[in-house]
């Protein structure tokens, strides 16, 4: 049954990687709290494409970088859906540059946008989460594989792998999963201007030699969210098409 008649919040859930991944889950029949910031609109056509194919979804809207958002999207999947299940911590943010202009500000934001709210989610899974549930995590290759002007950003999801092992470990004894996915260059609109307009040099040192889409990192997600995952946990796998 897969997941079927399970309850998932996905963070970022309105474009890229996080629609694919709540489309992918509400089309294998979980019920997706779809988590937006500002498009409204491209959250609310996720939860039509969910319940066109039989499943059941509702739009939250929020800021990760904000606590009290993250602890309502528990709070609207238990009211809505009656459990939390499957958490899917998708939402991120990007600043890059040499490190003398980053400003303390956008530090400050990415940090929190990127690594303290999977600190909030787990907070909340800790009190809210079904035994037998499943953290996924979404990190990037960023940690192995450093960019000279990724640095701040590469902290960050440094940090959510070493959480995300951590957590493994405590989560562990209520049969709750807790993994990471790492995508490597996907055709999302955060795809950098200057790595769209090299595709040819990405997708030449990939051995599938193709640009990821979000489909396949959506296809990864919901393999650790099912049953068949039961025995993997404390681990980061590399979505990348074998470029690292």
């Amino acid at each position: 049954m897969g997941v079927r008649g399970k309850v998932a919040i996905v963070t970022g859930a309105s474009r890229g990687i996080g629609r694919a991944v709540a489309e992918r889950l509400g089309r294998d029949g979980a019920k997706v709290v779809v988590h937006y910031q500002h498009n409204k609109e491209a959250a609310e056509q996720v939860v039509s494409i969910i319940a066109q194919a039989g499943g059941e979804a509702v739009s939250v809207s929020g800021d990760v970088a904000v606590a009290g958002d993250i602890r309502a999207l528990y709070e609207v999947a238990r009211t809505q859906f009656g459990a939390v299940d499957i958490v899917v911590n998708n939402a991120g943010t990007v600043v890059g540059g040499p490190v003398e202009y980053i400003s303390e500000e956008d530090f400050d934001r990415v940090i929190a946008v990127n690594l303290r709210s999977v600190f909030v989610s787990a907070q909340e899974a800790a009190r809210h989460l079904s035994d037998g549930g499943r953290i996924i995590n979404i990190s990037a290759r960023t940690p192995v594989a450093a960019v000279a002007m990724l640095g701040v950003y590469g902290a960050t999801k440094a940090g959510v792998d070493v959480l995300t092992r951590s957590l493994a470990h405590q989560f562990g004894p209520r049969n709750i999963t807790v993994n990471a996915v790492a995508p490597g260059p996907t055709d999302t609109d955060l795809l950098a201007p200057d790595a769209r307009a090299n595709l040819d040099a990405i997708t030449g040192q990939t051995p599938l030699r193709r640009l990821g889409q979000p489909a396949d990192v959506a296809a990864v997600v919901a393999f650790l969210a099912g049953p068949d995952a039961a025995w993997v946990t404390g681990q980061t796998i590399y979505a990348d098409g074998g470029i690292l």
